[in-house]
């Protein structure tokens, strides 16, 4: 019998591109899914689309901001998940998140309070003995504060800081933990942005990531971008400040 054929993930952010891509690749590996995201009709618009088998799919809604529904949202889920992949995430530039907070606080709450928030419910029911992994998705925005985008790259590095406790927490519990530290991707969320073309990724591969995860912690998805987070890590503040 496949050891996945009882196995459910739950993606919270399904309707990401990276998400979508999560979902196929899922369900081809044979595992169910519970897609939850605020646009619940781009879901069922995408699983119809793609001819993805419906009885393997739940889609719910899910807002990632809404903190006081968090704990009613996973105690209604259908089946509690093996795996849980958090795939949330807002940006706007960095001279608007500076000029008006509420662009910087709606970062702050989708890509690391609400994380923070519904991870924490599932991490803590001891309840679920079948919970094996959680994965969240991060951003070399993170790794080093620049002058271009370090307001988005502020919530990406206190997500990641908090996926590092998370793992330390739950080690005794064998549930691993992973950090997918990603680079560009062609998605919506990147609609518009000047971007080095040689260094984007699509989103299945970048998903080829997330649903093989092993067990290290942070996963970079392709050599450039390995090469690029490591020499963020080591280069002296001064040449930091000099980037673009």
């Amino acid at each position: 019998m496949d050891q996945n054929a009882n196995k459910t993930v739950l993606i919270l952010g399904a309707n990401s591109d990276v998400a979508k891509q999560c979902i196929k690749q899922y369900i081809e590996k044979g595992l169910s899914v519970i897609a939850a995201s605020r646009n619940t009709r781009s879901l069922e618009d995408f699983i119809s689309e793609n001819n993805l088998d419906q009885t393997k799919i739940a889609v719910l809604p899910f807002d990632a901001a809404d903190f006081n529904s968090h704990q009613k949202f996973y105690d209604q889920l259908p089946v509690k998940p093996h795996i849980v992949v958090y795939a949330a995430g807002f940006l706007v530039d960095n001279e608007r998140a500076l000029a008006d907070f509420s662009g910087a606080k709606q970062m702050m709450e989708v890509n690391y309070m609400g994380a923070v928030s519904i991870l924490s419910i599932i991490a803590m029911d001891q309840s679920n003995k079948h919970l094996e992994r959680m994965v969240g998705l991060s951003s070399l925005s993170g790794v080093r504060g620049r002058k271009s985008n370090f307001v988005y790259g502020s919530t990406k590095a206190a997500f990641t800081q908090y996926l590092a406790g998370l793992r330390q927490e739950l080690a005794s519990r064998k549930i691993i933990v992973n950090a997918l530290v990603i680079g560009y991707i062609r998605t919506k969320i990147n609609d518009g942005l000047q971007l080095n073309e040689s260094l984007i990724m699509e989103p299945d591969y970048v998903a080829g990531y997330i649903v093989n995860a092993g067990n290290s912690f942070t996963i970079v998805p392709n050599f450039k971008w390995k090469m690029i987070y490591h020499i963020l890590r080591l280069l002296p503040e001064g040449l930091v400040a000099k980037l673009p």
